[in-house]
């Protein structure tokens, strides 16, 4: 079987030019350290005609965006870290004397759109006034073997040949950063959101943690777990869907405020707001419930929007949402009232699935009661929230790991923060009774036994750390992803995430 490459007729010239440039001594790929000490952005925007003498030794290395060839003098552009400046080459100046070979054949026949470059020289600006750098000496760095995308645009701002269609955008990420620039300020923010909200969890005193992504049981949510073998020991594991569980064992422990930032694993469908593997905070505080983590979570997001973005509100999806709290707060059953006209709170299972068959709502037999609630709020309610609102006091059925309301029989101490339509965090006053949880466990293996593959295990091991006392608390979950959509005003998920699923181009 042949397994020979073909190439494009472009990548064949490419390959051709990078034999050459092998032949005439230069390595293509040095290892040598370019000695940066400037960047793109510095030089456009400090430097000036009064202090341009501070500006006459500039090393800078990235990419070639453009080249003019014009006799012995050409222009160029260089992208470094997203920004673009000119260049200024002349030849009798890179290739002083009768030696112009280096010159003809390396700066004009073999440098590619795409390879990267090194250049030293002095900064100037042109009679035009454009600032650029007058090159002295030129060093590949790294031959380019495909040509780049080139997106155009006219004197009046229009873009033609736009790398924009959203599949080979996501599969090719690392050339949507070459050739489109600005989604580079999405992740800038998503970095900036991270870095706020740990520091003010930090603040606080609450330490950062690291707990198991390899778990025995999948649990501590309602969720379809990845599942793999670990061959040395002969088991299988699972690829956590939440930390909840081992988060608490270390309140049990005597820790009183821990919190983890790391990825979590779904086997389910991916959507706009979907991905299989996503990012997630957990926080848990011991001695607070779930109104004092109300409060908690408004003064949080209202920093971290601050933050970012210098105020409390941000545009999304048409919406200017206001995070600076107090926000709305609904118990459950209330908000499907108030959306339906029907109190569904005294309803069985049969009476749900039957109202369910009215309004149209899709089930399946292995829904029990709490699902059949969730699949009613999905339907009818989650869509018309959309400034920041929580919604409260969900049945016991939907929330095996949250403490029973404290006056409101069959309901547990639970909040959802819903922002735009979309379920953004989800929060308890911790379940802290070992065998009231035990019996929520046992509860869930009668829901798998029916079909319900989203149903939680029996965790013996967290069941034994709760008999040695877990202190009473409040724990909270937030949508990293889901989140920085909402302040970067990003519609999908993919667009938040800088290498998203993708189904096999060889499966499509």
């Amino acid at each position: 079987m042949n397994t020979e490459p073909s190439y494009s007729e472009q990548e064949a010239i490419r390959r051709q030019s990078l034999e050459l440039i092998r032949a005439a001594g230069i390595n293509p790929y040095p290892a040598e350290m370019f000695p940066v000490n400037a960047s793109a952005k510095e030089i456009l925007s400090s430097f000036t005609d009064e202090n341009k003498e501070q500006w006459t030794q500039i090393c800078l290395a990235g990419r070639l965006m453009s080249k003019r060839v014009q006799g012995k003098a050409s222009f160029a552009v260089l992208m470094q870290d997203g920004v673009r400046i000119q260049l200024y080459v002349n030849r009798d100046e890179i290739c002083p004397g009768d030696d112009k070979e280096g010159y003809n054949s390396l700066f004009k026949k073999w440098l590619d759109i795409g390879d990267i470059i090194g250049v030293k020289g002095y900064v100037f600006r042109t009679m035009v006034g454009e600032i650029t750098i007058h090159v002295q000496e030129l060093t590949l760095l790294s031959k380019c073997l495909r040509p780049l995308p080139i997106v155009k645009t006219d004197a009046d701002g229009n873009v033609y040949d736009a790398f924009s269609d959203p599949e080979l955008r996501h599969r090719m990420r690392y050339v949507d950063l070459i050739v489109n620039p600005d989604i580079r300020s999405t992740f800038i923010a998503r970095s900036k959101i991270v870095s706020a909200m740990r520091s003010y969890f930090d603040a606080q005193g609450w330490l950062e943690v690291e707990t198991p992504i390899l778990q025995p049981i999948h649990g501590g949510a309602a969720a379809r777990p990845f599942k793999t073998h670990h061959q040395a020991l002969d088991v299988p594991l699972y690829l956590r869907i939440a930390n909840e569980l081992f988060l608490k064992r270390l309140l049990v422990g005597g820790l009183e405020g821990v919190y983890e930032i790391g990825k979590m694993f779904r086997n389910e469908g991916m959507d706009k707001t979907h991905n299989p593997e996503f990012t997630s905070m957990e926080i848990y505080v011991a001695f607070k419930d779930y109104d004092w983590m109300m409060g908690m979570v408004e003064d949080c997001l209202a920093h971290i929007t601050k933050a970012v973005l210098g105020r409390t509100t941000a545009e999304y999806a048409g919406n200017t949402l206001e995070f600076q709290g107090p926000y709305a707060r609904i118990p459950l059953f209330e908000a499907i009232q108030r959306n339906t006209g029907i109190d569904v709170s005294g309803m069985d299972e049969e009476q749900l699935r039957n109202q369910c068959k009215a309004w149209h709502i899709p089930t399946s037999p292995d829904m029990g009661k709490g699902k059949l609630i969730d699949q009613i709020f999905g339907e009818k309610v989650e869509k018309t929230l959309i400034q920041p609102t929580f919604i409260t006091d969900y049945p016991i059925e939907m929330t095996p790991l949250a403490k029973k309301h404290r006056s409101k029989e069959g309901l547990v101490e639970r909040f959802e923060l819903f922002i735009c339509g979309k379920e953004v965090a989800n929060a308890y006053s911790e379940l802290n009774d070992p065998i009231d949880q035990r019996e929520r466990f046992e509860d869930q293996l009668k829901l798998a036994n029916r079909g319900d593959a989203d149903a939680m295990s029996l965790d013996e091991e967290f069941l034994k750390s709760m008999e040695f006392a877990m202190p009473p608390a409040s724990g909270l979950g937030i949508g990293i992803d889901r989140l920085v959509m909402m302040l970067t005003n990003q519609t999908s998920i993919q667009e938040v995430l800088f290498f998203p699923q993708m189904r096999p181009e060889s499966a499509k």
